[in-house]
């Protein structure tokens, strides 16, 4: 999906590791919610507290999933990261990503 229409933009952004990652938030009309953002190179550590979908538009970094190796990802690609977890990135370049956050029943 190239665009999303019918939603809400938070006019603040989330502001993450002095600014090298930041995002805005979109909440659809069912109350879902996605983040559209960018991350500059550098490592982090980032927790969650639903299941996400990193949908990534461009850009080269690597994950460290719980319990598992680092994976390397180039864009355009996603990959998902469990609820109640934490992850470690590797942004190699300019990543521009939207996250979808998938809320377990």
């Amino acid at each position: 999906m190239a665009e999303f229409n019918n939603v809400s933009i938070a006019k603040a952004a989330n502001i993450l590791f002095e600014g090298n990652i930041t995002s805005r938030t979109i909440v659809f009309e069912d109350n879902s919610r996605k983040t559209l953002g960018i991350m500059l190179p550098g490592e982090y550590e980032l927790n969650t507290v639903h299941k996400e979908v990193m949908d990534i538009q461009r850009g080269i970094l690597e994950v460290k999933l719980p319990a598992q190796d680092w994976v390397q990802f180039e864009g355009p690609t996603t990959f998902e990261v469990p609820a109640n977890s934490k992850f470690r990135l590797r942004v190699h370049s300019l990543v521009d990503y939207c996250c979808s956050f998938i809320k377990l029943k």
